[in-house]
């Protein structure tokens, strides 16, 4: 990536649902310094957003089309400067994959609560991406002082349930993003 911008993977089991709402969501809102992509450490490789997601995202005026679901690969999380799983499970696949992204990757809910507690006064005032760069080591250094339950860091898993927990889902999805959003822009 260039220095001007930022590049975010998202991760999640088949890359259906939960990671490609946080890459559509994040890429929608924080400009164009920061690009966005997902995959899934078992994705449905070619499939596209599954409906009921995509109905969830669409209602909140964000763009479906043109997403195709990628197996995580070990170049993606070479490249991505910021990795937010859904799951703890996911991040710990993630790190015992590429070993050098454990200071870079997080769960994504977890990575909003720590972001919430960081002194943004300190981080640039100049673009998302800038501010992001900054902000990745002091949410780092967040970690671990407080004590959370997997039920506080992970994103409920939709697939094939009922439209209630994707409605779930999403829920959880957009609080978090929204948190990120709300702290970088």
């Amino acid at each position: 990536m260039s220095e001007g911008t930022f590049s975010i993977l998202t991760v999640c089991t088949g890359n259906v649902c939960r990671s490609p709402a946080v890459e559509r969501l994040l890429a929608s809102n924080l400009g164009p310094t920061v690009t966005v992509s997902s995959a899934g450490t078992h994705g449905l490789v070619g499939h596209p957003i599954s409906e009921p997601m995509a109905d969830l995202l669409r209602a909140d005026g964000i763009e479906t089309n043109k997403f195709a679901a990628r197996r995580v690969s070990e170049q993606m999380l070479k490249d991505a400067e910021l990795i937010l799983s859904m799951t703890r499970a996911q991040r710990g696949l993630v790190v015992e994959r590429w070993p050098a992204a454990v200071r870079r990757t997080f769960t994504l809910r977890e990575f909003a609560r720590l972001l919430d507690r960081v002194d943004l006064s300190v981080l640039p005032t100049s673009s998302p991406a800038e501010r992001l760069r900054a902000a990745i080591p002091l949410v780092a250094a967040q970690r671990g002082r407080l004590r959370t339950s997997p039920d506080d860091d992970d994103v409920i898993d939709p697939f094939r349930r009922s439209n209630d927990v994707y409605a779930q889902s999403f829920a959880q999805i957009t609080s978090a993003v929204d948190v990120i959003i709300n702290n970088l822009r």
